[in-house]
């Protein structure tokens, strides 16, 4: 059999084709993980053992937790599947790139926002011991954070242009950035609650920062931007390519920056209504799942317009890539696709996994995958006003599900 042409796919058009582009690429890849290296290494190194201990339980248990969102995650992208290396560079920009490269800027902004209140003890008074924190939060790391994960998006797009075909594949591309963030930050977050109290709040923040099942936060904040840009991918005119990520970024900064005000919002009402600053410390004592429903309902309630605009993007992105399969694997009848399959590619539905009848569950899985593969690069093809017939990778996929029926018979 070929090589997996999903490997070809990835390179095809990609700078990493180029000798020289892939020197430097590959050695700004590791000047970046080198810094969040020596970040993560300097932040671990300079802490108690013991605190690096909560530390690593608190990261165990954001890996089991993690789960749920990137299986969520793996069935939206099941039409056609990403590049596993490009889904686990993902996860891995928003684990400890993002996350490096957010750390010295947040800490940098949250100490200016400390000496300040130093100088105003009344903001203390009104907003309690976190106040520094709580004015910090809204600001900075809705900007920082949203940067440092973008550029992870923007770097696989560049990378695996061919890879990045609509709405949905940015979706999952920045959702999966999210997702890593988060995955680290919990545990971090964990860690400094041990460090600043002697007790571990494994509860409230595991709880909180996978609220929706970690399907909402840094996943949704990242997808909306991974949406705009892959609508950019979609559009044919030329102002709305520009314009969609800009509006991915602000829309991701926006809605990181209202959750984030949460505390600050709800110490200034307990600050009117008269009640003590310290009444917070309820909801630093809650449970995983007294905090996992609340942040849910908080989030629901808060992000509700965001949750419409990405629910509704999906949903249409799910209907352009059946309509897309169906239009071009229409020509493919007596090649690639047989006439009953075709019948079934018509019959497809939103939430239905297609099967090709007649063989195992595996060979059958990848035909099907394989002739969606086919039909996006047709239309890829057909976009950049190229004929389909003469381009390599289309006649590999259709080499490859040839292939694949000979095992199958």
């Amino acid at each position: 059999m070929l090589t997996d042409p999903r490997d070809d796919a990835v390179l095809t058009g990609s700078s990493l084709r180029q000798r020289g582009m892939r020197m430097v690429i590959g050695a700004g890849l590791l000047v970046l993980l080198a810094f969040a290296a020596l970040v993560q290494l300097t932040a671990l190194a300079s802490v108690r053992s013991d605190i690096a201990g909560v530390f690593l339980k608190a990261l165990i248990l954001s890996s089991f937790l993690a789960i749920v969102p990137l299986a969520v995650l793996w069935f939206l992208d099941r039409r056609e599947r990403e590049s596993a290396w490009l889904f686990a560079a993902a996860l891995l920009w928003g684990g400890f790139i993002a996350t490096a490269l957010s750390l010295p800027f947040n800490n940098a902004f949250f100490q200016l926002v400390d000496a300040w209140v130093a100088q105003n003890p009344g903001i203390a008074g009104v907003l309690g011991p976190d106040a520094a924190a709580m004015i910090a939060a809204p600001i900075s790391a809705p900007i920082v954070e949203e940067i440092a994960k973008a550029l992870g998006v923007l770097a696989i797009f560049w990378l695996g242009r061919t890879e990045f075909d609509s709405m949905r594949d940015g979706f999952v591309y920045g959702a999966a950035v999210g997702v890593g963030f988060n995955w680290s930050e919990v545990a971090l977050y964990v860690a400094q609650g041990y460090a600043e109290t002697g007790v571990a709040p494994y509860g409230p923040e595991l709880g909180t920062r996978y609220a929706l099942f970690g399907l909402g936060g840094h996943a949704l904040f990242t997808g909306m931007f991974g949406l705009c840009l892959g609508f950019a991918v979609e559009t044919n005119r030329r102002w709305l390519r520009v314009l969609a990520p800009v509006i991915g970024i602000v829309l991701a900064i926006a809605a990181h920056r209202l959750i984030n005000s949460l505390p600050l919002l709800a110490a200034l009402e307990q600050a009117r209504t008269g009640m003590p600053a310290n009444s917070q410390q309820a909801a630093a004592d809650a449970g995983f799942l007294d905090a996992f429903l609340q942040g849910s309902i908080n989030e629901i309630v808060v992000l509700l317009p965001f949750f419409v605009m990405t629910g509704l993007a999906l949903w249409r992105s799910g209907v352009w890539e059946r309509r897309v399969i169906r239009e071009e694997l229409g020509s493919e009848i007596g090649r690639a696709v047989t006439p009953g399959e075709y019948e079934d590619i018509v019959q497809d539905r939103i939430l239905h996994t297609r099967r090709v009848g007649g063989v195992q569950r595996g060979l059958s899985s990848a035909v099907v995958k394989a002739q969606n593969e086919l039909a996006f690069r047709k239309r890829r093809v057909r976009n950049d006003g190229r004929d389909p017939e003469h381009d390599h990778l289309v006649n590999r996929w259709r080499e490859e599900i040839r292939l694949l029926r000979q095992l199958s018979s």
